[in-house]
């Protein structure tokens, strides 16, 4: 199946941290934002590796799996993935908000000083999808 199923779509709308891998490069985990047309996003500085990997193959992937006390789910999504100027302190903004408690004074700091920073928008587009769940 090469699509997210609405399934899919409501398990990475939690906030569960993904795996990216990148042509050339080793899985990082990552925040993420699954968008309602199917592709996923993340943010970035524009000069770290991944960047400037993606800009020379855009063959990414990332992997999500349910924690440890849930019954075992992952999906897995394979595509191309294309480095936006635009929307990534939103972007940034939003994955902070859902990854940390902004009302203490530290991450929202963190928060402030990554809104402080030059980023990129990542936006994979899914090509092949997998998925299991017991």
């Amino acid at each position: 199946m090469n699509a997210l199923t609405s399934d899919d779509l409501e398990f990475l709308r939690r906030p569960l941290h993904g795996f990216l891998t990148v042509a050339g490069g080793q899985p990082r985990p990552v925040w993420f934002e699954a968008a309602g047309d199917g592709t996923i996003q993340l943010f970035s500085e524009p000069d770290a590796p991944k960047v400037r990997r993606l800009r020379r193959d855009p063959r990414a992937s990332i992997v999500v799996a349910a924690p440890v006390g849930e019954r075992e789910r992952w999906v897995s999504i394979e595509g191309r993935m294309s480095v936006e100027p635009d929307g990534a302190q939103e972007l940034a903004q939003r994955l902070a908000a859902r990854y940390w408690d902004l009302g203490d004074p530290d991450r929202a700091a963190d928060a402030k000083a990554i809104g402080d920073t030059e980023q990129v928008r990542l936006v994979l587009h899914a090509e092949t999808v997998r998925r299991y769940a017991f």
